[in-house]
Order: C-alpha cells, then structure tokens, then sequence
C-alpha cells in the first residue's frame, strides 16, 4: 500500500477535484479520482470530497451526495481515524452524512459569494491544521451560496468546549454562527471547511496560504 495517497471522490457536479489534484501532485503526494458509485475506496490513506455542486444541489447541498455508495465506505475510513477533508460542497456532505455536526444553509442576505477572506486558525490539532499555528492567518478564497453554519446551542456550546472549530472568519461574510469557516470530529480526523485552500497555492493566484492547510492535511497521512 502506497503510504501517501490520497482519494478524491467525485460526484456528478464536482468542479474542484482536479485543483486539489495537483496542488497534491506537485507536493509528491499520489491521487486517485473515485467515482461516487464505487462501494469501495481502495487502497489510499486519506480521502478529500471536493467543491462544486454534488448532483446539482438539488435539494439540500449534499443531500442526495450523501446516499452515494461510496459515502458508507467514507464513513468507515473516518471511523478507523484516518483523514478525511471536505472542502466547501465537500463539508456540506459531511454535514449531510453525519460525520460532522451542523449544516450549512443560505448565507445571510441571500447573495453568493465569491470573494477573497480572511481566517484565523483557531485549532491546530486538526488533521488539517496540524502545521499551522494558533492564531495564525491565512488568506482564502470562498465561493459558495449556502456556507452559512448552523446548529442547535448545544451543539455550538459543544463545538466550542472540544475545540472543534478548525478556522473563524475574521470579517463574517455569510451570517456563520460564531463565525465559523471549518470545524473538525472530537477526534480531529475529520475536517470540513468552506473556504479553498486548492484556489491559494500559488503566488499567481494572489495567496500560498492554502499550502498550510493541504501540507497539514498530508502530512496526516
């Protein structure tokens, strides 16, 4: 079994896995696209579900992406401890699957966004953030019409005493509660988070910043 290889599951709809592939690629991490109607991951060490818009976003985003044959083989890779990231579309399956607490709905005052933000790392022993540092702050881009967090006060109280909150927007764009851009499993293995870090790894692109998050997330593997 190849140490550091990673899956990428793709759903009709995906639009971000081929970025996440490469920004894996050039950093000597192997990939391999998997098909949402697969019942089996294969022999790989982590897993991504990556942005767009997972059959079409009908219904609820990750809805319908959640019933997939291959999310019941996400759920048992997560549940051995192994990483597992979603990213924008990719944590509104998580939510939807019930990996992660939560759910994303329309930002505040309706409009999508797509625009350029600034985070803070407010937990670094998620697989995801793992090289970064309490406080530190990265520069990413959103892109998204309902990546507004939401939960019950329980669960937020919850997120809050188990350090669960992986990044905070420093300037809420989409009404989050508690500003809340990604958050983690209790274990720290499982990260969602709505902004790109595959759109801000290269300097032509105006922020490396996304580095932070793809290097912490293989060096998990």
């Amino acid at each position: 079994m190849t140490s550091k290889r990673v899956g990428i599951v793709v759903f009709p709809g995906s639009n971000c896995e081929h970025d996440v592939a490469q920004v894996l690629n050039n950093s000597g991490i192997e990939t391999e696209f998997i098909w949402h109607g697969r019942s089996d991951l294969g022999e790989i060490s982590g897993v991504i579900l990556p942005g767009g818009f997972a059959h079409g976003d009908y219904l609820r985003p990750g809805a319908i992406a959640r019933f997939s044959p291959v999310m019941s083989s996400v759920i048992d890779f997560a549940g051995q401890g192994k990483p597992v990231l979603g990213i924008c579309n990719g944590f509104q399956i998580l939510t939807e699957a019930g990996l992660l607490p939560g759910a994303l709905q329309k930002n505040a005052r309706l409009k999508f966004l797509c625009q350029e933000v600034e985070l803070e790392v407010a937990n670094t022993t998620s697989c995801a953030t793992s090289l970064a540092h309490k406080g530190e702050k990265l520069r990413l881009p959103i892109n998204h019409f309902e990546g507004n967090y939401t939960c019950d006060l329980k669960t937020l109280e919850s997120l809050e005493a188990n350090n669960q909150v992986v990044l905070r927007y420093l300037e809420n764009p989409n009404g989050s509660m508690n500003s809340i851009a990604g958050i983690c499993s209790k274990e720290g293995n499982v990260v969602g988070m709505m902004p790109h870090p595959e759109r801000a790894c290269d300097d032509l692109l105006g922020s490396i910043d996304g580095l932070q998050i793809l290097k912490s997330y293989a060096s998990n593997l």
